[in-house]
């Protein structure tokens, strides 16, 4: 049940080699694990909320409870990620990635719009068909609208759509972003 890639071909095994058979995890154990797990992985989320299809942002009790100032609501933090410095970086990111996988929590916590447009008719797109949002630091700052022209073998960038002003070292960081993605996707940059 466990899903891996290998090119274009999705790998399934066993159930059985990925979670115990014995002794099977009690209901609420396995709860707890999820919570805590996916609270891990988020850093920061809402204790209660509306479902999500596929995968819930919610993780009950899970970590200890936090206020973000000028949002409403319980929130629960993972305390891994108290009392340590923050070093950020700047990254572009996948829209399906879970910083920003739950759009209202993405509004509330960095005042971010974003929509993957790519169903949406090419005059209403505001940002592009498959626009990559930009991480800086700890801020979201921007939307990458690229295309990657296989044939041609270039990475097309249409356009950076700026939120906040981008300072030189914003730029600067997020051109290097750019270049090392067409590296990765074995493109030269247009």
């Amino acid at each position: 049940f466990v899903p891996e890639t290998a090119g274009r071909e999705r790998l399934w095994d066993l159930a059985s080699r990925v979670y115990p058979d014995e002794p099977a995890v009690p209901v609420v154990e396995a709860r707890r694990l999820r919570n805590e797990r996916r609270l891990s992985a988020l850093g920061i989320a809402r204790a209660t909320g509306t479902a999500l299809p596929v995968e819930p942002a919610v993780v009950g009790d899970a970590g200890e409870p936090a206020v973000v100032a000028g949002v409403k609501g319980e929130w629960r933090v993972d305390p891994a990620y108290l009392n340590r410095p923050f070093s950020g970086r700047a990254a572009l990111l996948s829209p399906f990635d879970r910083l920003i996988h739950d759009r209202k929590r993405t509004t509330e916590l960095f005042g971010y719009d974003y929509q993957l447009e790519m169903y949406k008719p090419a005059d209403k797109r505001r940002w592009g068909y498959f626009a990559l949002p930009i991480l800086y630091g700890d801020q979201l700052v921007g939307k990458l609208d690229a295309t990657a022209d296989r044939k041609a073998g270039v990475l097309l960038v249409n356009a950076v759509h700026q939120d906040v002003e981008f300072s030189r070292s914003i730029a600067d960081a997020v051109e290097a972003e750019i270049d090392d993605l067409a590296v990765w996707l074995d493109l030269r940059r247009s």
